[in-house]
């Protein structure tokens, strides 16, 4: 397979120690003092009081890195395709629903089944931007960046057009906690298009091959990335932060991705 090209316009990014794309940086930049902490939940201030008072952590996550990642591109939410991409979905609800079904089946919330289905962020996001472009959930377990990775940059080659890209998982919660080894939330987003502009960060190629090891990470980033399967991002992540270089990760069992970074001039992205 030929090397995919993309574009990425925008990052969006949270976890319990980043509330954004600059503290990133910031971290890995060496800076004092750290970055301060974000607030302790999502704020996803794009959703309209009534449904942000009651969408759960994994809709008010997704929302939030999609919304850092559309702001930062200048784009317009609307317009945008779009890929959300998570491999447990929300783990709080589905523990919830799981117990209420062993002891009370009538009992069961229908807000909360309704929150449950893997694809309910992209729904609160579209409707919430009056967005008709087509969207995607993908799941993949731990491989679902790279795979929503692939499948974003595929359709921005496809349909020449720029596609949002969001990767989210929410922390575990009871028995599955014990399953997924999720112990904290964390998401990201990228905005992708098919060529260089004004708001262009940097050229990504994407070459398809067998599963290679995955790119090693130094503290704090390590144990963020084995803390939430979202976190398999923070190589590309973490380019994105230094504008160069290469990196792997996991896109299924037996596939992998390279990526090759290079950063972007915005005289040359408008020439």
């Amino acid at each position: 397979m030929s090397a995919l090209r993309v574009y990425v316009e925008g990052v969006g990014l949270w976890s319990p120690q980043l509330a954004g794309f600059a503290s990133l940086r910031q971290l890995l930049a060496g800076h004092a003092p750290p970055p301060p902490p974000p607030p302790p939940r999502p704020e996803a201030a794009m959703l309209p009081p009534n449904e942000r008072r009651r969408a759960p952590e994994s809709v008010r996550l997704a929302v939030e890195v999609a919304s850092q990642a559309v702001a930062m591109s200048g784009r317009d939410g609307s317009t945008l395709a779009c890929v959300f991409a998570s491999s447990h979905g929300d783990q709080a609800i589905t523990d919830y629903m799981c117990a209420s079904l062993a002891r009370a089946a009538a009992e069961l919330s229908p807000i909360r089944f309704h929150n449950s289905v893997h694809n309910a962020p992209v729904g609160y996001w579209t409707i919430a931007n009056g967005c008709h472009a087509p969207s995607t959930a993908v799941a993949a377990q731990r491989a679902s960046f790279g795979a929503g990775l692939l499948e974003a940059a595929t359709q921005v080659l496809a349909g020449q057009c720029p596609v949002l890209l969001v990767c989210s998982d929410t922390e575990g919660y009871g028995p599955l906690r014990e399953v997924t080894g999720c112990t904290q939330s964390f998401g990201c987003a990228l905005l992708l298009a098919p060529g260089a502009g004004p708001a262009t960060l940097a050229r990504l190629e994407l070459q398809l091959g067998p599963a290679p090891a995955t790119s090693a990470l130094d503290e704090p980033l390590a144990g963020w990335s084995a803390a939430n399967p979202a976190a398999a991002s923070l190589p590309l992540l973490a380019l994105l932060a230094s504008a160069d270089g290469r990196c792997h990760i996991a896109a299924g069992a037996s596939l992998g991705l390279q990526l090759d970074l290079t950063g972007i001039d915005p005289l040359e992205s408008v020439a």
